[in-house]
């Protein structure tokens, strides 16, 4: 199968525009600064734990803010890449070519409530794109008042990067895995009358994946741009499109329903007949966010995005051995003709805030009041599942198309969701904060010919001590809302939604940066949230509860003037209980380890000036593969190397960042992910793959 190449398009257009603007730039510009300290950025700050910025020091959640330089240092292109910064951050069937999805705190995350941008919801069912990302900010565990509906493993938040007040004019080329070749350009500051600025992000992108056949093409484009209309009103708005195609790679299921494939390797696409098609997504995102400060006290915001997906979805997809569960003993599979094409997806959120700082007597309040709506609309048409023979794992076999074609496409799902919220955190001494929040939260939803509509009530209570400035402990109780799973492939009510379902959190932790350069965090927590699983019926069903009992543990400083340490760990007991079914009360939920580590460490190299060495280390115990209420498969533990290298100088006056990284350098196969999404598939680790990139700043 050949590499799509890429066609004459609008953003190439702009990717040439803009390094002719570089160009000028550089020729107007007299002096160049270069950054010399080698300390990674630690972020102090981030607004996912509440209602605008805040001191991450004094926020009673479990926060992890991936910052700009670990997104660079790291050649982050996808969320997966983030999850050697974070032990709580998993995958859960995240198919090459495909949308990510994850898991936080064993808990699968929902493409449609838990991923943000800029605080308001957008879709996970396309690739997000990170050029013009800032940070990546996670909140882990219950998101009841912040997030409203949301699973209960947590947030995961894009923060946008906003107009810079020099110039800024940035272009970046890389190479990675099989020839997968990517360009791009950020470009910002100001107007010549400062009230004006922006920030433009262009990228373009030939695939070519260590999945052999797994390629495509991407092309990106956004725009944030500010207006300070006074000095205290600050008008933004914030603008993004992305074309993707992409073959995609679907995973594998356990041989003769029981054990695991061998004798497999990651580079091997199932999606493999003649006939087999991208998947092509559009997304786009139109932001607006308007601020004003009444006083030095007081400020309000409204907000809006609105969020667009658009996709034809194809695969040969692999599943089951006719009637049997699983692959085939010696490694044959059904294949079927998947298409679904036309489907659309559209968020609409708002989001309006009254701020303010008071004090009543001896207590000191920081009042946030809100509201906010989110609309959804779900349209596509009847699609393809059409059974056309058999392949093997270790020897494809070609197959002939079905003749069948996708049905017209109609709004089918409708959901609305409104909700007002109140938070108080009140400082009743110098060193002691409650926080008080409640969130009351209308769900409405039509889908299938029904409907639902319920009011939830959701309190969130925490009360932080702070000793000394650098040092705070805090306990916590929440309760979450999320909307029910939807039954897989396989089952007698597939496709069919259950009733949103409420969780609970009790969290105690700790927060410091006693130590000159270190910061540290602790939290142990306790979530439990109805259990959803696929009963020995084959019917998918709500009964019992998941309950996920954990400590995490991060820590980030110096070890020595030139080496910066970073750790990250989970211990997580992740078990199912109250079901009344013997087969289900006490095992271990699927795809959750029991233990799971990361280790980082930057050496910036003191005879080399310029030059910084990282290492990543990442261990995961093993996992239970539960596809159906019988089976469990042992997915065994995996340990993963990764190494980088940076060298910032200057190439004929201009400032050139040159950086290497490959991923999984020991090229150990490994089980990454055992997902029981579209009736239970296991994906292989990557293995060996390189980056090398070069980044010029003019």
């Amino acid at each position: 199968m050949t590499a799509p190449t890429f066609p004459l398009t609008r953003i190439s257009f702009v990717i040439a525009q803009a390094i002719a603007s570089i160009a000028v730039a550089h020729a107007q510009t007299s002096q160049q600064v270069i950054v010399t300290d080698t300390t990674p950025k630690r972020e102090s700050a981030s607004s996912i734990g509440g209602f605008g910025d805040a001191a991450l020091l004094q926020t009673p959640a479990a926060i992890n803010v991936i910052g700009q330089e670990q997104l660079q240092d790291w050649r982050v292109r996808r969320i997966a890449d983030v999850i050697k910064l974070d032990a709580s951050l998993n995958e859960a069937y995240n198919a090459v070519g495909y949308a990510e999805q994850f898991s936080l705190r064993g808990f699968p995350l929902d493409n449609a409530s838990s991923y943000r941008k800029d605080g308001l919801p957008i879709a996970s069912d396309a690739s997000i794109p990170l050029e013009n990302k800032e940070r990546i900010d996670i909140l882990k565990g219950l998101s009841g008042l912040q997030g409203g509906v949301s699973t209960p493993g947590g947030l995961i938040d894009f923060v946008t990067k906003r107009p810079t007040a020099a110039p800024l004019r940035s272009i970046l080329f890389e190479v990675s895995e099989r020839g997968t070749v990517l360009g791009s350009v950020d470009l910002g500051g100001r107007f010549e009358d400062r009230r004006f600025g922006y920030r433009i992000n262009a990228a373009a992108e030939q695939l070519r994946s260590y999945v052999k056949g797994a390629d495509g093409q991407r092309q990106f484009v956004s725009g944030a741009f500010d207006w300070q209309i006074s000095p205290r009103a600050l008008l933004q708005i914030d603008l993004d499109n992305q074309h993707k195609s992409q073959i995609t790679a679907p995973g594998y299921q356990l041989i003769d329903g029981t054990g695991l494939p061998v004798g497999v390797s990651a580079r091997t696409l199932l999606n493999d007949q003649p006939w087999s098609k991208p998947v092509v997504t559009d997304s786009s995102n139109i932001g607006l966010r308007f601020a004003y400060q009444w006083n030095a006290d007081w400020t309000s915001t409204v907000a809006a995005n609105k969020y667009k997906l658009k996709r034809d979805d194809f695969a040969a997809f692999p599943f089951g051995c006719g009637f049997a569960a699983g692959f085939c003993a010696n490694g044959d599979y059904d294949v079927y003709d998947y298409q679904s094409t036309g489907e659309v997806k559209t968020l609409l959120s708002t989001q309006a805030l009254l701020q303010g700082k008071f004090a009543t007597g001896s207590l000191r309040h920081q009042l946030t009041l809100g509201a906010d709506t989110l609309r959804r609309r779900d349209e596509y048409g009847d699609y393809v599942y059409d059974y056309r023979g058999t392949s093997n794992i270790y020897q494809s076999m070609a197959v002939s198309p079905s003749p069948l074609t996708t049905g017209p496409v109609s709004l089918q799902r409708k959901g609305n969701e409104q909700a007002v919220f109140v938070q108080d955190i009140i400082s009743l001494t110098g060193q002691v904060q409650l926080h008080a929040g409640l969130r009351r939260a209308e769900l409405e939803r039509v889908q299938l010919g029904s409907t639902f509509n319920r009011t939830y009530v959701l309190p969130s209570l925490a009360l932080v001590y702070s000793p000394v400035a650098s040092l705070s402990l805090y306990g916590s109780y929440s309760r979450g809302l999320e909307h029910g799973g939807v039954a897989p492939f396989g089952t007698n009510n597939v496709n069919q939604i259950l009733d949103p379902g409420t969780s609970r959190q009790q969290e105690i932790g700790i927060k410091t940066a006693l130590m000159p350069g270190w910061q540290m965090t602790a939290a142990l927590f306790q979530i439990s949230k109805p259990l959803e699983y696929t009963n020995a019926n084959y019917d998918y069903v709500r009964n019992g509860d998941a309950v996920h009992r954990g400590l995490e543990l991060a820590a980030q400083g110096k070890l020595t003037r030139d080496l910066t340490l970073g750790l990250t760990a989970m211990a997580l007991q992740a078990r199912q209980r109250n079901t009344g079914d013997a087969v289900q009360d006490n095992q271990r939920v699927t795809n959750v380890p029991a233990f799971k580590s990361g280790v980082t460490l930057d050496y910036a190299v003191p005879q080399l000036a310029g030059v910084k060495l990282n290492g990543a280390w990442v261990y995961s115990s093993d996992k239970i593969f539960s596809p159906d209420s019988v089976v469990r498969a042992t997915i065994p533990s995996y340990h993963v190397v990764d190494l980088g290298a940076r060298y910032v100088t200057t190439v004929n006056g201009v400032a050139t960042t040159l950086r290497a990284n490959v991923d999984n350098v020991l090229d150990k196969f490994y089980w990454r992910d055992a997902s029981t999404a579209l009736g239970g598939y296991l994906l292989p680790g990557a293995p060996r793959t390189f980056k090398i990139s070069a980044q010029l700043d003019f």
